[in-house]
């Protein structure tokens, strides 16, 4: 079950924020990975958000949240496709050509 949450800050260059409830005190550390929306993540300081979390912190907060989205809408579940993890993927092809003296 999803907490009610407020997003405290959240920094778009680097795509990640702190989530504050009554659940997480002292902080939820988020990551724009983990946000439950469609197409660009972004999210603005003083927004409702749900929370889903763990108790493993990050980055010197107690918490880390492992889903989140804006209150007041459904969750959307990213594609989870292999190789579709990072930020920036890269693709490398490889071809000889046959050595037609042979």
């Amino acid at each position: 079950m999803a907490d009610l949450a407020t997003v405290r800050e959240w920094n778009d260059d680097e795509g990640w924020g702190v989530i504050d409830s009554p659940s997480t005190p002292g902080g939820c550390w988020a990551h724009f990975s983990h946000a439950a929306v469609a197409g660009a993540v972004t999210f603005t300081t003083g927004a409702p958000v749900l929370l889903e979390w763990e108790s493993p912190g990050q980055d010197g907060y107690p918490y880390r949240a492992v889903r989140f989205w804006p209150s007041g809408s459904e969750p959307v579940d990213r594609a989870n496709r292999p190789g579709n993890g990072g930020a920036y993927r890269s693709v490398l092809t490889i071809s000889f050509d046959r050595d037609h003296d042979q």
